[in-house]
């Protein structure tokens, strides 16, 4: 990368002698998205969605599918080896126990945890989800960024979350915000890589749209609503936006990219809205376990409720 000092100077320069700035590849690929996005018109389509489609969704089948989608997670500051191997340990027994219900798609921890789940995880098909990049924030060096995430894949992970650099996005940066999210999609390799924007601090449509699209262009396999750790988290304003992003991006380039929203997810009924706005925008392509994400813990045992006809207390 080049000195970015040294850009900046440059750059103030041909403006003194009124030459032209060159755009770069990442305000190239930008031009070619519409980002004239009115929050009032998305919020009004979505409650059409809400009003005239999710009730049909309200289905078993639709409640048994979005049980599959759960990444079960502990990201917390008082989170003890003991307490995520108590997760696990449930995530084996859920197995033998409830062999009829589709089991979770992952287990989400933080990279310290990372060998600790790999050893004690003994599903099939349960991915092993660290967050990493400095999260929540992602304040930090990018040498720290990529050793945390060497690690994490070292000790076992199987996917990675990172999150959007938001300051660099509020100071347009967007070709650092490219080459950091490429850079650590290099270190993650074959592996699963979702960035989260944090949808709830990014202000309008508009910049989620932009944001997803950066993301997308610079190598994210997933866009994930938000870390779960701000006052605003996922919404489904919000995630419309990012399933058309998510849906313009494939019309173009013809590349799919999965959808998790994540944070706030309280009900069952916000499971199956989300469900329905990516039905309607994007289609029956994606909704499969692998595409299509839900970051939600306390969503687990209501679903399982739900399906069973009865209340169940297991995670």
């Amino acid at each position: 990368m080049s000195n970015i000092k040294d850009t900046i100077l440059n750059d103030i320069e041909k403006q003194k002698q009124n030459k032209p700035l060159e755009s770069s590849k990442v305000e190239q690929a930008l031009k070619l998205y519409d980002f004239n996005v009115s929050d009032e018109e998305v919020k009004a389509t979505v409650q059409k969605i809400i009003n005239e489609k999710v009730s049909a969704n309200e289905t078993p089948e639709v409640k048994k599918f979005l049980l599959g989608s759960v990444e079960l997670t502990s990201l917390n500051t008082t989170d003890t080896e003991e307490k995520i191997l108590g997760m696990v340990e449930k995530v084996n027994k859920y197995a033998h126990e409830f062999a009829e219900l589709p089991h979770v798609a992952a287990v989400v921890c933080y990279p310290n945890f990372t060998k600790l789940v790999s050893q004690s995880l003994e599903v099939d098909g349960v991915e092993i989800t660290n967050v990493s990049g400095s999260f929540p924030s992602s304040q930090t060096f990018m040498e720290v960024k990529v050793a945390e995430t060497a690690l994490a894949l070292r000790d076992g992970a199987t996917e990675i979350d990172i999150v959007l650099p938001v300051g660099k996005f509020f100071s347009e940066d967007y070709e650092g915000i490219a080459d950091d999210i490429a850079e650590l999609e290099q270190v993650c390799g074959d592996h699963s890589m979702k960035v989260i924007l944090e949808t709830g601090d990014l202000g309008s449509c508009a910049n989620i749209k932009k944001a997803a699209i950066l993301s997308m262009y610079s190598g994210a396999d997933y866009v994930k609503t938000s870390t779960g750790k701000e006052k605003v988290s996922a919404t489904p304003e919000a995630v419309y936006v990012m399933c058309q992003a998510i849906k313009e991006y494939y019309d173009r380039t013809g590349i799919v990219i999965g959808l998790k929203p994540a944070g706030g997810i309280n009900t069952v009924k916000d499971a199956v809205t989300y469900y329905t706005i990516v039905q309607e925008v994007l289609g029956e392509k994606w909704l499969t376990n692998r595409l299509f994400r839900l970051g939600t813990s306390r969503l687990t045992n209501m679903l399982m409720s739900e399906i069973l006809g009865k209340e169940i207390k297991f995670f």
